[in-house]
């Protein structure tokens, strides 16, 4: 069906989509899932975060952690010693999400099989002409 026929216009749908992509750009993110994961168990030190996440710099995960906490997603507590310690916990809000994140997973988890089949029987059917023939 074409745009024109819906009555629905391209400003519409995007004032619409656009804060929920915005959400669902943060929280889906690759560092966002990871670090909201690792926080699920109750308050985790930044050390911890990032022996934890593989791959992730330190100024990453300083981001991303800024991003949660100003999102509501993250508290960020700072404990009065020498040197400071820094700890993050999941709002009930993250907790949720959390919730959801893991469905997510135990479906990625329980259909992985079929994914990997149909991505290779995908592939071998559409493997392009060799080049000699």
């Amino acid at each position: 069906m074409s745009q024109g026929n819906t009555g629905v216009t391209v400003q519409a749908v995007n004032a619409h989509a656009c804060p929920v992509r915005e959400v669902l750009d943060r929280v889906a993110g690759k560092w966002s899932v990871q670090i909201l994961v690792a926080a699920a168990h109750g308050p985790i030190r930044f050390t911890e975060l990032e022996r934890g996440i593989e791959g992730i710099s330190r100024r990453m995960l300083t981001l991303t952690l800024r991003n949660l906490e100003r999102d509501g997603l993250v508290t960020r507590t700072v404990h009065p010693t020498v040197p400071p310690k820094v700890e993050y916990e999941l709002t009930p809000v993250a907790h949720e999400l959390h919730d959801t994140l893991q469905r997510l997973t135990d479906w990625a988890e329980r259909n992985r099989v079929y994914v990997a089949e149909a991505r290779a029987a995908y592939d071998a059917e559409h493997r392009p002409e060799s080049l000699d023939a």
